[in-house]
């Protein structure tokens, strides 16, 4: 078994950001569903900036995945559910230090807020092995 199969058919125009159109996971792959992770740190306390729960929220998946000896580059759709308002750039700069060059299926949503106010972002995925 292995990691997801991230393409991009060429009948459909290029993605317009960092992912990929699909994510095609093969039969007999075990799949681990990753809850919506939030900028909690292991120790209870959430950061109060966009840019810090990033890096938590990022920090968590890896922490999920590992978890179940899968890595980033297991993994092969991510929503990204932020609060209307905050700049995509901080979550943009966060997905890149922790994702690099593995595009997996993503979907970015702006939303007016999370389960808590002082939640900024949050992201649900789902990975292959």
């Amino acid at each position: 078994m292995s990691a997801p199969e991230l393409f991009n058919p060429t009948s459909v125009t290029a993605p317009v950001g960092h992912y990929s159109h699909g994510s095609f996971i093969k039969a007999g792959s075990g799949v681990l569903f990753l809850a919506g992770q939030v900028g909690i740190k292991p120790d209870g306390t959430t950061p109060p900036t966009l840019a810090e729960q990033a890096e938590e929220v990022f920090a968590n998946i890896v922490r999920v995945l590992k978890a179940k000896d899968m890595t980033i580059a297991n993994l092969a759709k991510i929503n990204i559910y932020v609060v209307a308002g905050q700049p995509i750039s901080e979550v943009r700069a966060a997905r890149t230090r922790y994702l690099g060059d593995h595009k997996p299926a993503s979907t970015f949503i702006y939303v007016p807020q999370l389960a808590d106010l002082k939640y900024l972002i949050e992201i649900e995925g789902v990975a292959a092995r």
